[in-house]
């Protein structure tokens, strides 16, 4: 059915947007407290050398107790505004992933919004787990180029340690806390390449929280009250290293192919910090020329999910590893299961 305006109703004006956007400013923040795998093995029958070789994690932070994801977003938010040369107030978007939060309502983007001293920006959050920064910046780049923003500020940012099992041998070495922030604005060149994002929802059940809220609440309520086990996150490792390794890896080919670029002209590659075989992997199906530097972040602060690629990303351009202005391929997956990829020019 085609559905035209009425003879005499007026045209809706709509903004128009610059042609293009880029990421103006990174940042990054990891909490003081450095975790061990020795001090993980004294919960779980495991070892160092043994988590080493599944996934190459030595260690990981861990925010403090009153830290929160808001207090640990505007540190790395912080940051990326520097970079970007602009002033909080200039910031349209708040637009925060993360899966830790632990408020149902409000969203932690408004409080950081606040925090920030920002103009009552647009302000909300993305559950996208792992793949969350990714979808950001595609929401931010989407959102600048056409009008509705003039500066997004995307931040991804996760508190894993308070939903980890401590003693759960499948998950409790793999996580851990931070954030990082990327502020997208205006650009005169292509600075964001299409995302290549999607869903497997029939494998849903891989990466989950234990329980609903609402099954929390049934059994707080039951006369066994007082053995209600806390909702943590549960992961079947081996069944999502084989969908990274061997279902979503094409993901990158596409991105690639997509921003019109070949592994050799990249000056980073940035893919979500879940395994170090995975990223191993994933160098050797794309490709990767040696000399290219590849985000190994896993190893000290282990999988941040939704803090992942920023973290990474922010560290590599900050000590030097990644060049400003070069051209990163980025890459996040994880529950849901969901994934996204971009090429972008780094700030």
């Amino acid at each position: 059915m085609t559905v035209q305006p009425k003879p005499d109703q007026p045209t809706l004006t709509v903004p128009e947007g610059p042609r293009h956007a880029r990421i103006h400013g990174l940042g990054g923040y990891r909490p003081e407290r450095v975790v061990t795998n020795e001090e993980i093995c004294r919960y779980i029958d495991s070892s160092d050398e043994w988590i080493q070789q599944r996934s190459g994690i030595k260690e990981r932070r861990f925010a403090r107790e009153d830290e929160t994801v808001i207090d640990m977003s505007e540190a790395a938010a912080r940051d990326a505004i520097a970079m970007a040369g602009i002033t909080p107030d200039q910031i349209s978007v708040v637009l925060m992933a993360t899966v830790t939060h632990p408020y149902q309502t409000p969203a932690a983007a408004p409080i950081l919004a606040e925090r920030l001293g920002t103009n009552g920006p647009a302000a909300f959050d993305i559950s996208a787990a792992c793949a969350g920064y990714c979808y950001g910046i595609s929401l931010a780049n989407d959102m600048v180029r056409a009008g509705s923003a003039e500066y997004v500020l995307v931040v991804g940012v996760e508190k894993l340690s308070d939903f980890t099992d401590k003693h759960d041998r499948g998950s409790a070495f793999i996580f851990g806390d931070g954030a990082g922030a990327a502020v997208v604005g205006p650009s005169d060149f292509p600075g964001i390449g299409p995302t290549v994002w999607g869903s497997d929802g029939e494998n849903w059940d891989k990466i989950m929280q234990k329980q609903p809220w609402t099954g929390l609440r049934a059994d707080m309520t039951s006369e066994e009250a007082g053995a209600v086990e806390w909702p943590h996150f549960a992961m079947q490792g081996q069944s999502v290293f084989r969908w990274a390794v061997y279902t979503i890896a094409p993901v990158v080919d596409k991105a690639l192919a997509a921003a019109g670029v070949t592994s050799d002209d990249l000056d980073a590659f940035v893919p979500h910090q879940a395994n170090m075989r995975i990223t191993d992997a994933m160098i050797k199906h794309i490709g990767l020329p040696e000399d290219i530097p590849v985000a190994r972040d896993i190893a000290e602060t282990g999988n941040t999910s939704a803090a992942s690629v920023p973290l990474a990303a922010a560290r590599m351009l900050n000590e030097g590893e990644a060049p400003h202005g070069g051209l990163a391929l980025q890459f996040g997956f994880g529950a849901g299961l969901v994934y996204a990829a971009q090429v972008v020019v780094l700030p």
